[in-house]
């Protein structure tokens, strides 16, 4: 039987409340990745907190609210739309291999859509940590999308455009599919079972979120670094040369930079993301019966 269409407004709204809750840990981890400190994250919040306010800590909130209305939106749409596809050819539930493939396939059209809300994201995020005349001081997500443009040409919206992709690919397939398929081991658990409700959302996300994290980081990393990035006479350091500097003054382990804070986030984000998502679900199973 094939899967029941959903809004495709649904992923966008779910991941969007999310973010509102973890926006002050997502600039954290936008914040270490672009600095080469080792301060933890926790003291970084309270330097952060002190120095600039409360507030300062959702700094960037509107950039993450378009991030998440373009890009997730695109992906868990893209997702259900392709997964609809295969059930009605198949007639069948999807496969781990099915899942992954149109997992995979949604997240890297999505990458591409959503890389230019992605750097007036990371720069608006940054801005705490740079110098006042490396700052890029953005008001808001829109208008920083139009000063790119003006200032820097359309050229600048595919900076990290190569990682991020590879990213956008592993983490609705590791968001997606593991959470999928965490929830079916979950259910027929002998040793702790589980039913369909809350507890089994939030025990299965956690998995899912923990998975995303630890495939995600390396990319992650670079595609901040990318994107923070200033031009210098006019030409943004590429790939290779920003990971041949990262390597030479910190080493390979800076691919794993910013981990913790990482899955201090992405973990509640990804727990919160997807019960906003299956309530929203359900709301609009109820609203159509």
């Amino acid at each position: 039987m094939a899967k029941a269409q959903q809004p495709l407004w649904l992923g966008g709204a779910a991941a969007s409340m999310a973010a509102c809750f973890t926006h002050p840990l997502d600039r954290t981890k936008y914040c270490m990745q672009v600095l080469s400190s080792k301060q933890p994250m926790l003291k970084a919040l309270q330097t952060f907190a002190i120095r600039d306010g409360i507030r300062s800590l959702w700094s960037g909130l509107s950039a993450s609210i378009l991030r998440q209305t373009t890009y997730s939106t695109a992906r868990f749409a893209l997702y259900d739309v392709l997964a609809r596809q295969v059930q009605q050819k198949t007639g069948e539930k999807l496969t781990s291999g099915s899942t992954i493939v149109c997992a995979g396939i949604a997240g890297g059209l999505a990458g591409m859509l959503g890389n230019p809300t992605e750097v007036v994201l990371v720069r608006m995020c940054a801005d705490g940590v740079k110098s006042p005349s490396q700052r890029y001081l953005y008001s808001n997500a829109v208008s920083g999308l139009i000063r790119i443009g003006r200032e820097e040409g359309v050229g600048a919206f595919t900076k990290g455009l190569g990682p991020n992709i590879v990213r956008s690919i592993l983490m609705n397939v590791s968001q997606i599919a593991v959470y999928t398929s965490a929830k079916r081991q979950l259910l027929v658990n002998k040793l702790m079972p589980f039913s369909e409700g809350v507890p089994l959302h939030i025990a299965a996300s956690l998995v899912a979120g923990t998975v995303a994290t630890t495939v995600c980081a390396p990319a992650d990393v670079l595609k901040s670094r990318m994107q923070s990035a200033a031009s210098a006479e006019g030409k943004s350091p590429g790939l290779v040369k920003i990971v041949r500097e990262s390597l030479r003054t910190e080493g390979p382990g800076f691919l794993m930079k910013g981990w913790t804070p990482a899955w201090l986030r992405l973990a509640p984000n990804t727990v919160l993301m997807f019960l906003f998502m299956e309530q929203l679900q359900r709301l609009v199973a109820a609203k159509t019966l």
